[in-house]
């Protein structure tokens, strides 16, 4: 334990498509110091560096004698990496007569009437992939050997089709991966230098299309991603040089350096992640179990669902869309990840008009570079924080702290070229970009909750990121959601979510069967593998297993469905005395989601799964720096646009860390910090809680 004699720092940097955030927690105590710069898109690293240098200045200054302990980091590097198409040169090793599954896909068309449909491109080409001889049965036998001359010709075939990396996917491996590790050695003794990913260590699920989406994936952005974390670890340890590296996944885990690399897929969604777990904590401190988590950044927006103070966990979902908010659309992915939904555009989104001559906003974004019209960086569009500036819920001269001043005209002048084409105002413009803005998010969200077998009104609605607080209170009254919470440091509320995630690992296996009918003893050998393999991973991550809860899983139906039921149970030796346990809890389940159950249907367990974490604490963080005062401090009034009443008004304008715990307010007013405002444009009651979040009860909607 860390003693009060010797302090030390934890250090969260994330990525994202606008900003990179930075956070540094002291401990014991709990103080943090937050840093923010532009996203530097050429090379992400330098942005980090940066952050990281002005972290540790502000923390020398109050606390010369601590040390960096960990260094916790989450990035959208993968995800921009799979969107833009620049990965390395891949090329996939597959079952004799499954070449073209990569191509075929499900053959569904997720726009039924469109003639012009775009379909994804797979990110390995047919001339890149290689046929092998070889052939497995559905429970794992052996029906065609892969004999040695067969991989000699293989090899021969890979160095002719010059590449940077190799995905391995055979036929029913996720039952027997004897050949695929076969293939995986013999590429390593020829081609050392090669990256190679096989489907039995990235997703060992059915689902043969998922399945070699994933490794073709995983293996398209290995170079890059070991590379980045390679160049990253060597700058971090330039300012830290004790301190381990430790990554962000998915899941809403961190893992090390060294696992992040060999899986970089894991990472798609490390970073909106933190921003689901920052919301976790934020409510427990508050002793609320149920909430919608809503992170609104520069780039995009996303939601989860989070009940009984866990969040909802999926195992497969899509990336790389080529229509953003279509399902269908995109690359299928099959790795654990909290259960986040896309549901809108971000505030660097920019608004045109549409062949309909109708406004619309997204899904293109100005991003860092050259990133909003009031940027007055060369961007001349109008976005989402135009918008925002000109309705006067930002303000120009206090934009992260006064250290990037924001230029009102040339909002106006953007929004203005579109008023122009829409014969309305400017303000009507602004609104209508900053309502459909909300509309569309509210629209999405309302979906997730009811698909997850819930009514919104029955939650309580946390926000982070930058735009979060900005948009969180109109959002909620279109969902009816009573209650609002903004977190402490919102802005930077995916690095909170770092800082407070803990070491985890998953793992699958596939063998479908009734439940009636499993060979236990085969699932127990199969669960301890898993293990062996899971705690080696959790040790390299630098995690105590004396602290790690481990947790029995599984994908279920009904015999004869296509969608599964996933049901978790704590750790218990796998036998019979199992399968009530499984069979109540799929059913408790499967009743949640469809409100009864099938008479007469056999139960069938599709995929076994594991989740080993560390504890999860509660977290109570303090300002470091010297934002809050002994008395409240306004600011003035402003005049922002509110919506019911469909005009400007002057609400009183607070700086939010100069209000107190206890402290009550009533809205409209405006709650300014340095990375992020709270607005709220209609009648509430604000309370601020002991851990400095505001709770905002909403009176009118």
């Amino acid at each position: 334990m860390t003693s009060k004699r010797n302090p030390s720092i934890r250090i969260a940097v994330d990525i994202g498509g606008t900003f990179t955030d930075g956070l540094a927690v002291l401990t014991p105590g709990g103080r943090i110091w937050v840093a923010k710069t532009l996203t530097t898109p050429r090379d992400p690293g330098e942005a980090v560096t940066t952050v990281m240098a002005d972290l540790l200045r502000q923390v020398t200054a109050a606390q010369a004698s601590a040390h960096v302990a960990e260094v916790v980091h989450g990035t959208t590097l993968v995800t921009n990496t799979l969107i833009e198409r620049k990965g390395a040169k891949t090329g996939l090793i597959v079952t004799q007569g499954t070449r073209d599954v990569l191509s075929i896909g499900r053959e569904i068309r997720y726009e039924l009437y469109d003639l012009n449909l775009e379909i994804p491109q797979p990110l390995v080409g047919v001339d890149k992939r290689l046929e092998a001889a070889e052939r497995m049965d559905v429970e794992g036998a052996v029906v065609q050997p892969l004999a040695q001359a067969e991989i000699n010709r293989l090899m021969d075939a890979v160095a002719a089709l010059d590449v940077e990396a190799v995905g391995v996917c055979f036929l029913h491996a996720y039952v027997n991966d004897a050949h695929e590790k076969q293939i995986e050695a013999a590429i390593h003794r020829r081609f050392p230098q090669l990256a190679v990913s096989i489907s039995s260590n990235i997703a060992r699920e059915i689902r043969e299309y998922e399945r070699m989406s994933t490794v073709a994936a995983n293996a398209y952005v290995q170079p890059l991603m070991a590379e980045y974390l390679n160049r990253l670890d060597t700058r971090v340890h330039e300012l830290a040089p004790k301190a381990p590296l430790r990554i962000m996944v998915s899941s809403g885990g961190f893992t090390s350096g060294k696992a992040a690399a060999e899986t970089p897929i894991l990472l798609l969604e490390s970073g909106p992640a933190g921003g689901v777990l920052s919301a976790l904590n934020t409510a427990r401190n508050a002793g609320i179990d149920q909430i919608l988590a809503f992170d609104m950044g520069g780039t995009t927006a996303k939601a989860c669902v989070a009940v009984g103070g866990e969040p909802l966990i999926a195992h497969s979902f899509e990336c790389a869309r080529v229509a953003r908010f279509k399902r269908g659309s995109g690359l299928p992915i099959l790795i654990p990840s909290i259960d986040l939904i896309e549901i809108g555009a971000g505030g660097g989104s920019i608004a045109h008009v549409n062949d309909l001559g109708l406004l619309n906003v997204g899904p293109e974004s100005s991003g860092a570079d050259p990133g909003p019209a009031c940027y007055n960086q060369g961007g001349t569009e109008a976005t989402v924080t135009d918008a925002d500036l000109a309705l006067g819920y930002l303000n120009a001269d206090n934009f992260l702290g006064g250290e990037m001043k924001l230029r009102r005209d040339l909002s106006e002048a953007a929004l203005g070229k579109l008023a122009s084409k829409l014969r309305l105002t400017t303000t009507d413009v602004a609104w209508g970009i900053c309502n459909i803005v909300n509309e569309n998010m509210a629209a999405a969200a309302r979906i997730h909750i009811a698909e997850k077998g819930h009514d919104p009104r029955e939650f309580t609605m946390v926000a982070t990121g930058g735009a979060g607080p900005v948009h969180v209170v109109e959002v909620a009254r279109k969902l009816q959601i009573p209650r609002v919470l903004a977190t402490i440091a919102a802005g930077a509320g995916s690095c909170l979510g770092l800082l407070a995630a803990p070491a985890r690992v998953d793992r699958a296996w596939s063998q479908p069967c009734l439940l009636k009918d499993i060979d236990w003893k085969q699932v127990a050998t199969a669960y301890a593998d898993m293990r062996d393999d899971a705690e080696a991973e959790l040790k390299s991550a630098g995690a105590d297993l004396k602290t790690i809860k481990w947790y029995i899983g599984a994908e279920m139906r009904y015999a004869g469905q296509g969608h599964n039921v996933s049901v978790s149970l704590p750790w218990r030796n796998a036998g019979e005395s199992l399968s009530p346990a499984l069979l109540k809890a799929f059913e408790t389940n499967y009743r949640q989601l469809y409100g009864h159950l099938v008479p007469g249907a056999a139960p069938q367990v599709i995929t076994w799964r594991l989740t080993g974490r560390s504890v999860v604490k509660s977290h109570i963080f303090t300002w470091g720096d010297a934002r809050s005062s002994l008395k409240p401090v306004m600011r003035g009034k402003r005049d922002i646009y509110l919506p019911l009443r469909k005009k400007y008004a002057p609400v009183p304008v607070y700086d939010r860390y100069s209000l107190k715990p206890g402290t009550r307010l009533t809205g409209p007013v405006v709650l300014e910090e340095r990375e992020s405002t709270l607005v709220v444009p209609v009648k509430s009651d604000l309370r601020i809680l002991p851990d400095y979040t505001v709770s905002v009860t909403i009176r009118e909607f």
